[in-house]
């Protein structure tokens, strides 16, 4: 049996009700270390394993890390994680609470990944948080359950870090026969390296990570990512902290289920302007998760001078 579960497939009530179009949640919040990440992270765990690693290593934002933490706990195998000072403390805890060992370094992830990438032993196998094929195909799980469950939508609205969902879903749309659907790849201001990448034609790299959604800081996008936009039509949307946050509680109050601001820019793409949405009656959302928020941290974040009234 795999690491992650097969997660709900559901119809919005709110939202399709709000835009008059059918609106459904990939709602892969639910696993159980709280963020689709474990698909993959599981995929790249157990094969790394049954390769005869005898420590994972890994970089993170914060839910990669708990993915990871969570995996090398069911699959008993020591775990040490690498995080940036931009980490929150209560995604700290929860790498710790699964039994990893921790260090925090650097200002972003990319410091974090190089000080990652230089303890790496012998026994060691490294367990990279977006960049791997073997995490696309875990990640690709997710549109084989969307695709068994109910109708092809017309559009499917994803979060954009570093691009791991990103290729993943595009896998596993290619194999579903999706390839003719659209995809909406979100980002919020100062967490854009995807879309400003796409914009001049190669990869772009932010100078720094501007945004309160620390789960999309990677300052530059996987080379897989830039190279689907050859092969798939996608749209790139910007959306702000304060709408990102916004939908994350507005969510909360219709869907009883807590996201974090990463995943809430997907959620707030709904009602940004959007030809490929506009033109779609039924779109699908990859509710990706995220526990590193609270409610008290999004209410905080709601009243802030930088996101003035939450929207």
């Amino acid at each position: 049996m795999p690491l992650h579960l097969q997660t709900p497939y559901v119809r919005s009530p709110a939202a399709s009700r709000r835009l008059g179009k059918d609106v459904l949640l990939k709602l892969d919040a639910l696993q159980p270390s709280g963020s689709f990440k474990l698909r993959g992270v599981g995929a790249v765990c157990e094969a790394r394993r049954a390769a005869g690693a005898r420590r994972f290593v890994s970089s993170s934002g914060g839910n990669a890390g708990i993915a990871v933490a969570y995996a090398g706990r069911e699959l008993g195998v020591p775990v040490l994680v690498v995080v940036p000072e931009s980490t929150s403390a209560r995604a700290r805890d929860l790498i710790r609470l699964e039994g990893a060992e921790l260090i925090v370094q650097g200002a972003s992830w990319a410091e974090a990944n190089t000080l990652a990438q230089s303890v790496i032993g012998s026994h060691d196998a490294f367990v990279h948080p977006f960049d791997e094929p073997l995490l696309w195909q875990g990640h690709s799980t997710m549109v084989d359950e969307m695709a068994a469950a109910g109708p092809k939508p017309d559009a499917v609205v994803l979060a954009v870090g570093g691009g791991g969902l990103l290729c993943g879903v595009l896998e596993g749309m290619a194999r579903n026969g999706w390839g003719d659907v659209p995809v909406v790849a979100v980002e919020t201001q100062g967490a854009d390296c995807y879309a400003r990448s796409v914009a001049q034609g190669r990869p772009f790299e932010l100078p720094a990570i501007s945004s309160i959604a620390t789960s999309l800081g990677a300052k530059r996008p996987c080379d897989a990512a830039m190279a689907w936009v050859t092969r798939h039509e996608i749209e790139n949307i910007v959306v702000s902290d304060a709408a990102a946050v916004a939908a994350s509680l507005r969510f909360l109050d219709e869907h009883r289920i807590l996201v974090e601001p990463a995943c809430g820019a997907a959620l707030a793409a709904l009602d940004a302007e959007s030809p490929a949405l506009a033109a779609a009656s039924r779109i699908a959302v990859i509710v990706c998760g995220g526990v590193t928020a609270t409610v008290e941290s999004l209410q905080a974040l709601s009243s802030r001078d930088r996101v003035p009234g939450g929207g």
